[in-house]
């Protein structure tokens, strides 16, 4: 592992583009100050205590607050423009491409994410694939809304639709390109991805409650982003009755100490039904055939 003297001498700023995110964005932040990496947040219009939260980091951590006017809808197109092009202006080493609702680990333990980063770019990769595991509750009683869910959820699957599609971290460059793939993969010019992925935990619905506000209430997508680009999947025709919490008995178990189990990659999420999408279906005009699921 590195020495702490090359740590410092790398600087690696997050990009985090939120609107409303209360729920998630203070945990969010502190585990990447405690983890060595400087974060530039992008408020797209909260009104919640979102900005107020964040600005507790001014000093320790938060580089700057890019506010950016919320159009009425999620322009994901738009929000990740203005990452490629901050990911130009601001001076730093590396940039990784982050949601308010995620934990990055290292792929080993007791290495913080700064110190992992500067490894892989002393062995002359600059970029980095990230496995995704998704923490849901496993019943309608449960609740880690206003906790530490990191802490308290302990069940999670393996996200994997296919291999090799959440390269969230790169080394500077000019020609950066994140929204041709909707902000899955990291593209430019002479990339060469370390072999090892690092870990993502997704904690993408805190209650089922949380599930139906998250979907059905605060977020509104992008009409050419759903009909011309096939983006947002069931998020863009969620219905409250597609909500259905997975048994324990299809997820693994996080233990402290013992690896990640990657034994069965899930194509789709286990808490959605997508029956009930089908249904939804048959019901709305038709439109254009969809491609990949851009919002994760």
């Amino acid at each position: 592992m590195v020495s702490d003297s090359k740590e410092r001498s790398l600087r690696i700023v997050a990009l985090i583009a939120v609107r409303n995110e209360e729920l998630y964005i203070g945990r969010c932040l502190e585990h990447l100050c405690r983890h060595g990496i400087e974060f530039c947040l992008i408020d797209n219009g909260s009104t919640d205590r979102t900005v107020e939260i964040a600005k507790t980091y001014l000093g320790r951590g938060l580089a700057r607050i890019v506010p950016v006017e919320y159009p009425g809808f999620y322009d994901w197109v738009g929000l990740l423009r203005l990452k490629q092009q901050l990911a130009v202006e601001i001076e730093a080493d590396w940039f990784i491409h982050h949601d308010a609702d995620e934990i990055m680990e290292a792929p080993v333990p007791d290495v913080s994410l700064a110190q992992a980063i500067a490894s892989v770019d002393a062995a002359g990769f600059n970029a980095i694939n990230f496995n995704e595991f998704v923490f849901v509750p496993t019943d309608e009683s449960e609740s880690f809304e206003g906790t530490d869910y990191v802490e308290r959820m302990r069940y999670y699957y393996f996200f994997e639709p296919h291999p090799v599609r959440l390269v969230r971290c790169w080394k500077k460059a000019p020609d950066i390109e994140l929204a041709n793939s909707g902000g899955h993969g990291a593209s430019f010019h002479g990339k060469a991805l370390f072999p090892h992925n690092f870990a993502l935990r997704h904690y993408i619905v805190l209650s089922s409650a949380h599930a139906r506000r998250k979907y059905s209430v605060q977020r509104k997508y992008s009409e050419e982003e759903v009909r011309d680009r096939g983006w947002h999947g069931w998020r863009a025709e969620f219905r409250d009755e597609m909500v259905r919490l997975p048994r324990r008995e299809q997820m693994s178990e996080r233990i402290q100490g013992l690896d990640w189990d990657t034994s069965m990659p899930r194509k789709e999420h286990l808490f959605i039904d997508r029956s009930k999408q089908a249904i939804a279906d048959l019901e709305m005009p038709a439109r254009s055939p969809p491609g990949f699921s851009a919002a994760r």
